[in-house]
Order: C-alpha cells, then structure tokens, then sequence
C-alpha cells in the first residue's frame, strides 16, 4: 500500500493570476488554464469513485486500503479546493469554463452504475494524470518563472498525482474489474480527455484573442511534439496501459519523490 500524505501548499491563491503567466506563452497558459479548469468536478468525482468503491470491499480488504483511502481522499480535496480558486481568477479574466458543465452531465448519466466502472474510469483519468505529472516534473522550465506561486501549485500537485497513481487501479482490482473493462474504458477516456482539452483550450485562446496568432501555433507545436514535446514523451508510458500485466507502480515517480524532498519548505503535512 502507498504510504499519502495529506499537504497543506504555502501559497497565495488571493492574488490575481496574469493574462499569460506561463512564461509569458499564450498556448501553454490556455492549455494548463483549460486543464485546471476539469479540476474541481474531476477530483471531486475520482473521490467519489474511490470512496465507493472502498465501501464494496469486505471488511479484511477495508483494512487493508484504509489509510490510503484516507490518504487519497485528503490530496484530491486539496487539489480541488486550490484549483477552484485558482478557476475563479481564470473567471475575473474573462475566460468560461465550459468544460465543466460538460463534466458534470457525464457524471450524472453514471448514476446508479456499476463503481467498477467508476473506478475503470478514475484508474485511466489517473494514468493520465501521472504521466503529465513526470512530464511536468522532468521539465519544470517549461512553467516560466513569470509566477513562481503557480509554478509551484502546478509541481506539487503532479508530484501527488504521481503518488497516488495506483490507488484507483489497486480498488478497481481488488473488486474484480477485468482486463477488457480496463482497457475500454482507456480508450474512451483519452478520446475525451484529448477532446475537452483541445476545445478547452481553443476556447480559452479564442477569449484571450491569440487564438490566431503565428507564435500561438508555433509555440503548440514545440510544445507538444518538439525535442521535449509532451506527446512525444508521454505516448510510451500511456501506451503501456493496454498491457495485460500493467500496473501503474511499474512507472517511476522519482522526480515526484525528488520535488517532495526538495521542496518541503513550500507546504506542512496536515496534522504534522
């Protein structure tokens, strides 16, 4: 079992966030503005999923994923609560956040499923999370040092998501959620997930009125599939998934554990 440990991040989510905080890019601030934007419901629904699926587990199996139930529960809130405010400034730019909305519907039409599939769902959501996470984490210039506090929010909370990656998958296992259900269930994700962030984010270049720009485009292209570009470097490790003898733990998360270690002046344990 992952040993989770709830953080309270030391950072000011008062004050307002710039038009293009992400090394002044417009492309990367609209697509890390478009993905924080599924935050809030994401969380709260990968919450949901877990805590269910817990509550289906006899009793000896309970025990056994107690404390990192716990664990998880406490850093996905803690996610959701920082990206909500975090979504409020995105607002007072005049940025809409359609996404959501969207989020929301699906949510409600799985109503009274199966938590397998709530959690073959959340397991696949999480897959996605992780690898952007050690993306993020092997590549960190990429933030820009234009706001630090974001920079910061954006590290910590990939670092979590790397350690909780297998938590979902471990419960969806341990409920006899097959191979085949898994992988389904993968596949529609990413399609979704590669949608909404694409319509997101060209949304939110539409309202910040660079969507059209040379430099918006070019900096999308270096972005995703230059030298480091995120699909080159992530396609691997998400490819991986399909894999009949998968499991998440087989993936490192030594620049999580190494920002964690590096950086504990910017956030308290909660209860430490």
């Amino acid at each position: 079992m992952t040993d989770l440990v709830v953080r309270r991040l030391l950072v000011d989510m008062e004050q307002p966030i710039a038009r293009h905080w992400c090394a002044g890019d417009a492309f990367r601030t609209a697509l890390f503005n478009a993905l924080s934007m599924s935050f809030p419901t994401g969380e709260q629904f990968f919450i949901d999923s877990v805590r269910n699926g817990f509550k289906e587990l006899p009793p000896a199996q309970q025990e056994k994923f107690r404390a990192e139930v716990q664990g998880f529960i406490g850093q996905e809130a803690t996610h959701r609560r920082l990206h909500a405010l975090y979504n409020g400034h995105l607002d007072r730019l005049g940025l809409v956040n359609e996404w959501e909305a969207r989020n929301l519907e699906r949510f409600r039409q799985l109503e009274g499923v199966d938590v397998r599939h709530w959690l073959g769902i959340t397991a696949a959501n999480e897959h996605f999370t992780a690898i952007l996470a050690e993306f993020m984490l092997r590549n960190p210039d990429l933030l820009g040092d234009a706001d630090p506090r974001l920079a910061t929010l954006w590290l910590w909370h990939s670092a979590e998501e790397s350690e909780h990656k297998s938590t979902a998958f471990d419960l969806y296992q341990a409920l006899g959620g097959s191979h085949e259900w898994r992988v389904k269930w993968m596949k529609r994700v990413t399609t979704l997930f590669l949608m909404e962030t694409l319509r997101q984010t060209v949304k939110n270049l539409h309202r910040d009125g660079t969507l059209w720009q040379w430099s918006t485009w070019r900096s999308a292209a270096s972005y995703l599939f230059g030298k480091r570009g995120l699909v080159r470097e992530t396609y691997a490790p998400w490819r991986e998934y399909f894999r009949r003898d998968f499991h998440p733990n087989q993936q490192g998360s030594s620049a999580a554990a190494r920002w964690l270690r590096d950086h504990s002046d910017q956030y308290v344990p909660v209860g430490g």
